[in-house]
């Protein structure tokens, strides 16, 4: 008998049990904006534009990295769509930018039906945590590509705001403050120096029940990143926030200062919070220089918040009311832009 698609590594058949078994998933994230079901060669969403006097669309576009080595070592799949969502809508979120619909790509070598649902379901909370529409996504089974077991994700979210309401950072000045927002644990960056320190240079194994976790190390680690959109929203209701930034890779030390206009420094106070066991044990493990920590780690905080100093009060309120961490870490100053941001 000669070669079918099948027999060459392709299972069209795996492809269609997969879709059948993310529908639901997928529709629980339908609002009354998207036109189009699955199956279609692209997603229609109508928004309601009536809120908005000069609508504009922000976009952006990222992956999970090596966070998808814990999954697949702990065989656990349905957390790593949610950080696939939350690195993409919290960075438009800095711009102030509402997210409207998301899109993924999974790509792997042998299409499992089951654990494409598994990541499918984590995508679609994701979704809803963030209030966007999961509208499309696209599903590569690429035989001898990938090994075994192994996948890859990518996404994008596109997101809506007023041409005026813009978050750009322009109008931060002298004297204002940084509120820092807490994380859920280091999210989805950093994870290459983490396992290096943690199970190269240590030993630990994955499944190590350590001291000051309350779930061990892999479950630690794979815990999702927070998504801040519904917070950051209702905030933007009430208050005025001058600069946002969202500590992903490269830590306070890169992101805070791009959100900073030419003479201006962010000066940050580490005593102002304590940051998850997870982070100290990283450090220990690889004996990994505290500066090094900041430049690749949130340690413990998610998003930065630079707001005006008469709103500190009001603001710290309306956050614990709104049940986040919040704190107070830092103050912006006069400094060169080589030295944009110092940790104390």
């Amino acid at each position: 008998m000669g070669l079918n698609y099948k027999k060459a590594g392709v299972d069209i058949d795996a492809g269609n049990k997969a879709v059948e078994l993310i529908k639901k998933d997928v529709q629980s994230t339908f609002g009354p904006e998207v036109m189009t079901g699955l199956g279609g060669f692209g997603g229609l969403f109508k928004p309601d534009l009536s809120k908005y006097k000069n609508p504009v669309l922000v976009s952006g576009t990222d992956g999970v990295g090596t966070k998808l080595k814990l999954a697949f070592k702990l065989d656990i799949h349905h957390t790593i769509g949610i950080d696939l969502v939350a690195m993409s809508v919290n960075d438009i979120l800095a711009q102030g930018a509402q997210p409207l619909f998301f899109l993924d790509y999974l790509a792997t070598g042998k299409l499992e039906p089951e654990k494409t649902a598994e990541i499918v379901k984590g995508i679609a909370a994701g979704c809803k945590e963030s209030g966007a529409a999961l509208i499309g996504g696209e599903t590569a089974e690429m035989a001898g590509f990938y090994r075994p077991g192994e996948y890859d994700l990518a996404g994008f979210a596109v997101g809506i705001v007023d041409q005026d309401q813009i978050i750009t950072g322009s109008e931060i000045k002298e004297g204002d403050l940084v509120i820092g927002l807490r994380s859920d644990g280091l999210h989805s960056n950093g994870f290459t120096l983490a396992r290096a320190a943690l199970f190269d240079k240590a030993g630990y194994d994955y499944t190590a029940e350590v001291e000051g976790l309350k779930n061990n190390l892999g479950e630690e680690l794979l815990i999702p990143t927070k998504i801040y959109v519904k917070t950051v929203m209702a905030l933007l209701e009430k208050f005025k926030l001058k600069g946002i930034a969202h500590i992903t890779g490269g830590g306070l030390i890169e992101n805070l200062p791009r959100i900073l206009p030419d003479g201006l420094k962010a000066e940050i106070k580490k005593d102002r919070w304590e940051p998850q066991q997870i982070f100290k044990l990283i450090q220990q493990a690889g004996e990994i220089e505290e500066r090094e920590m900041y430049r690749t780690f949130n340690m413990g905080i998610g998003m930065t918040l630079v707001i005006d100093k008469n709103d500190k009060e009001k603001i710290l309120k309306e956050l614990t009311e709104m049940g986040e961490e919040a704190y107070l870490i830092g103050e912006i100053k006069a400094g060169a832009q080589d030295t944009s941001l110092e940790i104390k």
